[in-house]
């Protein structure tokens, strides 16, 4: 996986605040979002790196290690902290406890010493000898990077639990996704990631999720809310009202004479799954919305007013 520069992919400064590095994000998600350019590889992969970049650079301590260590490690970048370590042990002569020396290879990125980076430069402080004072030298193995990608989705698609595709390093990766993931929920795929450097483990997979919601429902946790309106003869005298529910079926409510405006019901059960706990939902709470009725005729307007006569 090659290194990325994240502030030049999203286009802004290295001292750009949260709100102009989200600015910068909407904006190119929607030029390269995969449902605008479904027939264009180019932009499906410039879709993934911005919100890689998104998700590194609006997390505080993820931007404070990739601004620390970027320049210096490049890709590897996240290992920085445990390079540094590394280092600071060879600057001693030993490793803590007097054992063996640890060499370090193919790291690319690293400025400082020449192309061919850590090798030479511990070659150069060491020898090249495969042994020093009898010890034998063992390389140090360091799990792989770990990769980020954000998924968008619209909020029908999590009601159910359905399987996905994704790209991730020009690989395909076939995941299942559980009903009732939050939105900016992350989970993890462990082994998916880079590759692990001398020997060491593969990094994993960090997916984000973004829930689009253009639904008349408000989603709350498990819970559902919506508005539905009701007739001013209804809330006075009582009667039915039927609405839809998320999964577009039907359900009667019983109104009680002398309804509010405002007056909420609730439907248990009938709200959103509960994430990975198969058939267990949250309820659905209806909002009812009292229709006054407008352009009266002459003759309607008198029978209010007689009515309103005997309220007084």
């Amino acid at each position: 996986m090659k290194f990325m520069d994240y502030y030049k992919i999203l286009g802004v400064s290295k001292n750009a605040t949260e709100k102009e590095i989200k600015k910068a994000y909407r904006k190119l998600a929607r030029k390269y979002h995969p449902d605008i350019n479904p027939n264009d590889p180019e932009a499906k992969k410039k879709f993934q790196q911005i919100n890689e970049a998104q998700e590194v650079l609006l997390d505080p301590e993820k931007r404070k290690k990739y601004d620390k260590y970027a320049d210096k490690y490049g890709k590897d970048w996240e290992h920085g902290e445990e390079f540094e370590k590394a280092r600071r042990a060879y600057g001693g002569g030993r490793a803590a406890g007097g054992g063996a020396y640890t060499t370090y290879q193919d790291f690319e990125g690293f400025e400082g010493f020449g192309d061919s980076g850590f090798s030479d430069f511990f070659e150069s402080m060491f020898g090249g000898m495969g042994s020093r004072g009898g010890r034998s030298r063992r390389s140090r193995a360091f799990k792989g990077q770990d990769y980020r990608a954000t998924l968008e989705l619209p909020l029908r698609e999590v009601y159910e639990t359905h399987k996905r595709t994704l790209t991730i390093d020009d690989k395909n990766i076939r995941i299942t996704i559980p009903a009732g993931v939050e939105d900016g929920q992350t989970i993890r795929i462990k082994g998916y990631g880079g590759p692990g450097i001398n020997g060491g483990p593969k990094g994993d997979l960090y997916i984000t999720f973004r829930i689009v919601n253009n639904t008349p429902f408000e989603r709350k946790g498990s819970d559902l809310y919506r508005e539905a309106e009701l007739d001013l003869f209804t809330a006075v005298l009582g009667g039915e009202l039927i609405t839809e529910t998320f999964d577009g079926k039907k359900v009667k409510i019983k109104i009680k004479p002398g309804t509010q405006p405002g007056s909420k019901v609730k439907l248990k059960g009938k709200g959103f799954p509960v994430y990975k706990k198969k058939g267990v939902f949250g309820d659905l709470y209806i909002t009812l919305k009292v229709k006054i009725p407008v352009n009266l005729t002459a003759e309607q307007r008198r029978m209010f007013e007689e009515l309103a006569k005997t309220f007084k």
